[in-house]
């Protein structure tokens, strides 16, 4: 009999054997086969061999839209950035170094506002009167469930991660997310573990479609190497105003006649915005120096 191969997505990986889900929700515990030699990732697409009794045999690895290293994750396609309109106040350098970590990485970023239930802050207020023209913004509370519905619709048939400053209500927003058998019990008994058994990244399938990751991403913040002339391009906001610059190939930092800089002096662009631009331009002209 001639076995089939199938497409599948790998959902966690324990003790040598890597968890599979196919596309009817159904998951497979695989052994990889000799031929192949990278390294696999939860979240890595994969062809594999189904066998009986729910076992696999994983035959190749398909090609990787994106890696991320802390968490160790392949093809996230969505990205949460999660603020909070108080307690902790929104960090906007911290929302704008994550928003171009995730254009970088070739990532959609939505921003989510959680604790709307609270008085709205003034750095709050900024984000809401001015991200919304580049990117999604979705306010939510976890704590009373405001929101999470149009949260859930916004990752549907994604691979998504979290990340954002700690006291932001994350695990909350996990936990209400993946629901809280997915959390312990269905995915784990289709495997046969536990969560609490391996600290390794896992993905959990979303009632409507999708996956999220168990642990919060971009925990490494450094920035990666690349020309001064590339940093703009993940700030989709200034690019209508870039055309205005005298130079082509303007930097918009000590130019003059630049489009971006006059835009920010009769604000269309956020003061903060552009200055955590300039903050990460110079980290990497610093960066440039070293090769």
């Amino acid at each position: 009999m001639t076995l089939t191969q199938t497409e599948g997505l790998v959902i966690k990986n324990y003790s040598g054997f890597y968890y599979v889900q196919d596309k009817t929700g159904y998951i497979y515990e695989c052994k990889v086969r000799g031929k192949v030699k990278e390294k696999l990732l939860s979240g890595d697409r994969v062809l594999f061999t189904p066998l009986e009794n729910g076992k696999g045999i994983l035959e190749k690895v398909l090609r990787r839209e994106n890696q991320l290293y802390r968490p160790r994750v392949a093809n996230v396609t969505r990205v949460l950035i999660v603020m909070a309109y108080d307690q902790p106040k929104p960090d906007l350098g911290l929302l704008d170094r994550l928003i171009f970590l995730a254009l970088f990485n070739k990532i959609t970023p939505c921003i989510i506002l959680n604790k709307c239930d609270l008085a709205v802050d003034e750095t709050a207020n900024r984000i809401l009167s001015y991200y919304p023209a580049s990117f999604e913004v979705i306010r939510t509370s976890a704590r009373q469930n405001i929101g999470m519905d149009k949260l859930s619709a916004a990752i549907t048939g994604e691979i998504g991660v979290l990340a954002g400053p700690s006291g932001t209500g994350k695990s909350s927003m996990l936990k209400l997310l993946t629901g809280s058998e997915a959390r312990t019990g269905e995915v784990s008994a289709k495997i046969g573990r536990g969560k609490h058994t391996t600290r390794h990244v896992e993905l959990y399938p979303l009632p409507h479609g999708g996956w999220l990751v168990d642990t919060p991403g971009f925990s490494v913040l450094d920035l990666p190497s690349l020309r001064r002339e590339e940093m703009v391009q993940y700030f989709p906001d200034f690019s209508e105003y870039a055309d205005d610059c005298k130079f082509g190939n303007c930097l918009h930092y000590r130019e003059t006649e630049c489009g971006v800089k006059t835009a920010v002096d009769e604000q269309k662009i956020l003061l903060s915005r552009y200055q955590n631009y300039i903050t990460m331009l110079k980290e990497i002209i610093e960066k440039e120096k070293c090769y």
